[in-house]
């Protein structure tokens, strides 16, 4: 399901990917339904291909989602809840121990928590990609 949801530098939200032009692509904002062209020169990044550094192995975004949703059973995380960076960086380790303090900002954590939010409110709440599912099931 990641694969095919997007983030544009320079454009607020989130984006899902409609079809694929020339030299472009034809997103669809997730919070407005507007559809526009995204070239090969804007930076687009699927959420499916970015990972959370950890001490050990890094974590596809995918599957740190699932833990945030988890945590907060399936609500919105009210960001503007925290008191400061450290309370948010704590309540992330409570999420993921592992994530690597070092390379994980403050502003890495607050777009993931962003990007939870706004998945909640398109109604995305399956992270994985069901191909992952179909063959973790095959291989029991």
């Amino acid at each position: 399901m990641l694969r095919k949801i997007l983030s544009i530098a320079g454009k607020p939200g989130l984006f899902k990917l409609v079809n694929r032009g020339r030299n472009m692509l034809i997103v669809e904002s997730l919070q407005t339904g507007k559809r526009m062209p995204a070239y090969s020169r804007d930076k687009v990044i699927s959420l499916g291909d970015i990972a959370i550094y950890t001490t050990g192995d890094d974590i596809p975004l995918a599957e740190v989602l699932e833990l945030v949703n988890k945590k907060n059973e399936g609500k919105h995380i009210d960001i503007k809840a925290f008191a400061d960076d450290a309370a948010m960086r704590q309540y992330f380790a409570e999420i993921l121990p592992t994530f690597d303090d070092d390379r994980v900002y403050n502003t890495d954590i607050k777009k993931l928590f962003q990007w939870y939010n706004q998945l909640l409110d398109a109604g995305i709440s399956e992270y994985k990609e069901a191909e992952e599912t179909e063959e973790s099931q095959s291989a029991e």
